[in-house]
């Protein structure tokens, strides 16, 4: 791979940062590309959006990637961008798979969504449930997108909640991968054993640097999603998901991991070293489980009778888009009897500083309310 990750801050793309992503955000990094890239204009949004491809590289394996499929979904934008900028700042490591690869990359497939920070596109359609019907004119252009590139690999690039652990640990599920189903089996085809094999590789990358925080996403066969539609077809497909680092809501930490991902993913590939990963070694990868809640609040003063039988006041972010900012809004979740929870943050208000922590950060705002509801 030749680039440390104490080396990341120097080709990562400082004009793209935060989770509000935006088309006109992309392209002005578009517009800063040299000769090397080629820009196209492969087709529009429902709002009359243009929707870009990037291809770069001249070699025989063709890659084909995507990303904000889900308008709210910009975390593997980012990553992509920095990729694009290794190829730029770092020749040296980028030189081999451009040699060995031809990669097209559709950073922003839902410009429309993205605006008003939202997963469906304009008409609320989710585009990653419309790959039999292809109703609209986002799935249109990356089924054309894919017939024309005609990929060998496809990398379908996508964000996750907060609420993902890893496993049965109270580790987050920080990065997770899955090689979708191909059938209602989830039988093991070559293209979906190819798959395991190119994601045990990134595996064994992120653990060294985010030990025991990569899962395993849900391998449900689901036809009308692109992964699986795409698996149909005997194209390695790998689905990439950014999740939570800690104290990371940003997902500037997150975006690096997908980047060293990617780059894994490209290096892989072009030394033709995918056959030397094992199939077995992608099912010890812990698949995700939904036990995190955004803010754990423990001995709060308030008359809650469910306060006998869970341990405290959970609260989920809802992600809200206000003056082209992301807040995030404390939720009150309801526990599920019998089952285990972490946090990522925990406030007991048995402990004076952590009762003004929480003071000073929500409770005279947004949970306020919530706890008056509760008295």
């Amino acid at each position: 791979m030749n680039l440390s990750f104490k080396e990341y801050s120097s080709i990562k793309n400082t004009d793209l940062h935060g989770r509000y992503i935006t088309h006109d955000k992309i392209v002005r990094s578009i517009k800063k590309l040299n000769d090397d890239f080629k820009v196209d204009k492969i087709g529009k949004s429902v709002q009359n959006r243009s929707i870009e491809m990037i291809t770069f590289g001249s070699g025989p394996i063709k890659v084909l990637m995507w990303s904000q499929m889900h308008g709210n979904e910009s975390t593997t934008t980012k990553a992509v961008f920095d990729l694009i900028n290794l190829v730029v700042e770092r020749p040296e490591i980028s030189r081999k798979f451009l040699e060995n690869c031809t990669i097209s990359i559709i950073p922003m497939l839902n410009p429309d969504g993205a605006e008003v920070y939202t997963r469906v596109n304009a008409n609320e359609i989710d585009l990653n449930r419309d790959a039999q019907k292809k109703t609209q004119p986002e799935s249109l252009v990356l089924r054309n997108a894919f017939k024309r590139v005609k990929p060998d690999f496809c990398f379908n690039l996508h964000d996750q909640r907060t609420i993902f652990n890893v496993g049965q640990t109270s580790e987050p599920a920080t990065v997770s991968f899955l090689a979708p189903a191909h059938d209602e089996e989830r039988s093991i085809s070559n293209s979906r054993a190819t798959s395991m094999k190119l994601i045990v590789a990134m595996n064994e990358v992120l653990q060294r640097v985010i030990p025991n925080r990569v899962g395993r996403y849900d391998d449900s066969f689901n036809a009308n999603c692109v992964g699986d539609t795409f698996q149909m077809l005997d194209v390695p497909t790998i689905l990439f998901e950014s999740g939570h680092s800690p104290n990371d809501y940003q997902r500037e930490e997150t975006r690096q991991y997908i980047f060293y991902a990617l780059l894994t993913a490209l290096s892989v590939i072009s030394d033709n070293k995918v056959v030397q990963y094992e199939v077995n070694d992608y099912f010890e990868i812990p698949e995700n489980q939904k036990s995190f809640v955004d803010i754990l609040v423990k001995n709060p003063q308030v008359n809650w009778p469910k306060l006998e039988t869970y341990s405290g006041i959970g609260f989920l972010f809802k992600e809200v888009l206000q003056d082209e900012t992301v807040h995030f809004k404390p939720i009150l979740f309801e526990f599920e009897f019998g089952q285990k929870y972490y946090a990522h943050q925990v406030f007991d208000c048995a402990i004076e500083s952590d009762l003004q922590k929480l003071k000073e950060q929500f409770y005279y705002s947004e949970l306020n309310p919530i706890f008056d509801s509760l008295s």
